[in-house]
């Protein structure tokens, strides 16, 4: 009985292990494997017009298949893996490139993340000073007739209802 549980989640396991499967059909493969190990390089770095989370080589989507064709085609061509970029990026935007490069007009895209990080950090400090300071005001402060009347309450009485210690 004990063993039920790991069998359900070994079949599981096993079942969405197929979802890390590729989209890249067998009839699309090259024979050669230096160019295959290429264009799946290149598939993986492209995205998906259609999916736009997915790269060409994870998507099933016919418009990343016609891409993962073209990426192939141009490699069998002789083009370098430069020269694909360049065709697929002229032909699409700088959109189908899953990392678009660093220039004047995707700073914002490449720095937003950096910028909303720092400003969360100020906004913490900032939060926990606040509070650091609120704390330090609620903290009782006692005025020097409090504190005699303190030690005097603390301090052991020798009255009628006071305890005598046990030799």
């Amino acid at each position: 009985m004990r063993r039920a549980p790991w069998g359900a989640v070994l079949l599981a396991l096993l079942a969405l292990s197929g979802f890390a499967a590729y989209a890249v059909q067998p009839d699309e493969m090259l024979p050669d494997r230096a160019l295959e190990s290429r264009a799946r390089a290149l598939s993986r770095s492209l995205r998906c017009m259609v999916c736009q989370n997915q790269s060409i080589d994870d998507s099933e989507a016919p418009l990343a298949r016609d891409l993962r064709i073209l990426v192939r085609e141009r490699l069998k061509q002789g083009d370098s893996d430069g020269q694909v970029l360049d065709y697929v990026t002229a032909r699409y935007g700088e959109f189908v490139l899953l990392k678009p490069p660093l220039a004047w007009h995707t700073v914002l895209l490449w720095f937003t993340p950096l910028g909303l990080l720092m400003v969360g950090a100020v906004a913490l400090a900032i939060a926990v000073c606040r509070r650091k300071g609120a704390l330090e005001q609620l903290e009782p402060r006692l005025t020097p007739v409090e504190e005699a009347q303190l030690a005097r309450l603390l301090r052991p009485s020798d009255g009628p209802g006071a305890k005598k210690p046990i030799p």
